[in-house]
């Protein structure tokens, strides 16, 4: 409805600046630029993104911000009087534009060899469409993306092919591209934005971008050279248009010849920083998949390359439990890219289980309470480039939030919907589906390969002296989740093996350990109460077996690959139970379970069911099977359910 109003803005405008001299309109377009830089702060804050990622490391703030400020300038200045160049003799053209090394581009028209020029959003860069003049009689052509205003795109399309450019729309495919090469022609390829989807993924000044890989396609296909062109600013309405020495397009594969096309370009763009299009989001985050993983080309890096990190804060649960069961989706994100960095924000109580996980790169300590502190914490650091969020909870989208994270992914539920930006694509699986699934499955939604497989636990250690075995018989959950019978099991396998039992645990279960540390005496060490997480790890993974409730420490074990004998009733070993082989659950099912309460109503009825005999025999099964070689092969058992039958 409004496109043909348009196009007469277009004409109106664009024929009253072709009218003034191009000092006046350079210098107009300064000021524009300059206005602009102060009117459009979205601009502004993306251009200083990308002057930091491609020189955070070598210049100073100030530095970077000036680049970014005459870029605007710049920016402003060119823009207009490429209007002017479109209707410019070349030989007046010529008076203001500098050729370095055109010679280059020139011996292959005489030659009749086909090129690709790769061209740069760098300067005055619509330079390049009079690229015909210098063409000694071959054909020249550009692949063009079709201008969605279609009375404004006839126009551009009839201006170019005016000074005898081809135009060729990218949507019509690439057999007329071919045909101009193959007939010695040269065709100009605009190959310094984001490539969506399709791109190859590479380094462009360190930093992985999506590049097109169609200039070196086309190269590959008719054995054409490569050719970097940059016209650059050199001062007041004055250019220098360089060409790069050719690159042969036959020797190397396609992928290394996009990330030599990148490497032009970063040589160009360090001429003259000010002058390339810094508000064009180059490195952009793809949406959904923020990984790589599953991108059609892949990622493709040349040797002795140094990344620069794409950074991703990890929020934790909260839980221990629930903290090791995210350990998989984990993994499975930071296997997503080369690139990646992950930082865990994780609650003090937490942070050391994070340390041992060698996935983790950093750590940061949040506060218990504020969440604009928390806020602040994260902000503190280098910028985060997203955010996965594991707990579905309020407080951690709000913290995320607040320190201006550009991509927050995490379930939408509990009122947050409004502060995160991507969620699951589709309804996550229904049903009883263990919890580290559902991890896994938010880490799918950003691209993440998840293959489930999950370590088995080691076989119980074998000892001369004794066998040391942890016990932790409380649940910070509730009383519901406390098996009664832990003091029998330890008293009857002391007396069968040469056993030292450790007690672990929180300050609330003292109780229940003064209780079993008296009826074991002095084959039994009570620490319940007295480590820290840090120290149970440590203390833990000395261990042979642990012997547990449902609880967050049988969940540590299985991540330090401890073999464990759980025992549940209230809860559910299908939801949360430790995956991997070489555990056993044990668990009978009865009516009203799993009821997930903390405290039984009832008679403890599910509990009860389990007898101490059964779990006494699974352990001495366990030590036999280490001391048989001939049933070594036996130790790790998928977890049991129901009738305690192995599966």
């Amino acid at each position: 409805m409004f496109d043909y109003p348009v196009y007469l803005l277009y004409r109106v405008g664009t024929d009253l600046l072709v009218l003034l001299p191009l000092p006046f309109l350079f210098a107009m377009g300064q000021i524009c630029g300059a206005i602009a830089w102060l009117l459009l702060p979205q601009y502004r804050k993306l251009a200083l993104r990308n002057v930091r990622i491609a020189f955070g490391d070598e210049l100073s703030e100030t530095e970077m911000r000036r680049i970014v400020r005459r870029h605007f300038r710049w920016l402003g200045a060119n823009l207009l009087c490429s209007v002017k160049f479109t209707r410019m003799p070349m030989e007046k053209i010529l008076e203001r534009v500098r050729l370095e090394n055109f010679e280059l581009v020139e011996n292959c028209f005489r030659q009749k060899k086909p090129f690709v020029l790769l061209i740069s959003h760098i300067g005055s860069w619509e330079f390049c469409t009079r690229l015909s003049h210098f063409s000694h009689g071959q054909r020249t052509a550009t692949i063009y993306q079709r201008i969605r205003n279609r009375h404004i795109d006839r126009h551009v399309r009839k201006a170019r092919s005016r000074f005898g450019l081809e135009v060729f729309e990218r949507s019509e495919g690439f057999g007329k591209a071919i045909e101009l090469l193959r007939s010695g022609g040269g065709i100009g390829i605009l190959m310094d934005q984001h490539a969506g989807d399709g791109g190859l993924w590479t380094p462009v000044f360190g930093r992985l971008a999506s590049t097109t890989p169609l200039p070196a396609l086309l190269a590959r296909r008719t054995r054409a050279k490569l050719i970097g062109f940059a016209v650059h600013t050199e001062g007041f309405a004055r250019w220098r248009a360089v060409a790069e020495t050719p690159i042969d397009g036959v020797s190397e594969s396609i992928e290394k010849l996009t990330a030599c096309s990148n490497e032009i370009l970063e040589k160009q763009v360090r001429r003259a920083p000010e002058d390339w299009f810094w508000v064009h989001n180059r490195w952009k985050t793809p949406r959904p998949n923020l990984l790589l993983s599953r991108y059609k080309r892949g990622v493709f890096l040349p040797e002795k390359t140094r990344l620069k990190p794409f950074r991703i804060l990890i929020r934790s649960s909260n839980w221990l439990g629930d903290a090791v069961m995210s350990v998989p989706a984990v993994r499975a994100i930071k296997g997503g890219r080369p690139d990646a960095h992950l930082t865990v924000a994780v609650p003090e109580k937490l942070a050391p289980l994070w340390k041992i996980v060698s996935e983790i790169d950093e750590v940061i300590v949040l506060p218990s309470k504020s969440i604009f502190v928390a806020a602040r914490l994260i902000r503190q650091n280098p910028p985060f480039d997203a955010a996965i969020l594991f707990p579905n909870s309020l407080r951690s989208a709000l913290e995320v939030f607040l320190a201006g994270i550009p991509r927050r992914v995490g379930l939408t539920g509990h009122w947050r919907r409004w502060l995160l930006n991507q969620g699951p694509r589709k309804t996550f699986s229904r049903g009883i589906v263990h919890q580290t699934y559902k991890y896994l499955e938010l880490a799918t939604t950003v691209g993440a390969k998840v293959t489930p497989q999950f370590p088995a636990a080691n076989p119980i250690k074998s000892r001369r002296a004794q066998f040391k075995f942890a016990l932790c018989p409380g649940a910070e959950y509730g009383p519901a989740k406390r098996w009664p019978r832990f003091a029998e099991v330890a008293e009857e396998i002391s007396a069968r093996f040469p056993v030292r039992w450790i007690l672990f645990g929180t300050a609330g279960d003292g109780t229940v350990g003064l209780e079993i540390a008296k009826k074991l005496g002095g084959k039994c060490v009570n620490r319940i109460g007295q480590t820290t997480l840090g120290e149970l790890i440590d203390e833990l993974s000395a261990c042979d077996l642990l012997l547990t409730n449902d609880t967050g420490t049988m969940h540590l074990a299985a991540l330090l690959r401890m073999p464990t004998i759980s025992i549940f009733g209230s809860t559910e070993p299908l939801r949360t139970g430790p995956l991997g082989r070489g555990h056993r659950i044990f668990r009978h099912h009865v009516e009203c379970s799993p009821c997930f309460l903390r405290e039984c109503p009832l008679d403890f009825r599910c509990m009860h069911a389990v007898t101490s005999a059964e779990v006494v025999g699974a352990i001495q099964n366990m030590i036999s099977e280490q001391a048989d070689p001939a049933k070594s092969g036996n130790v790790a058992f998928t977890p049991a359910f129901g009738n305690h039958t192995p599966v």
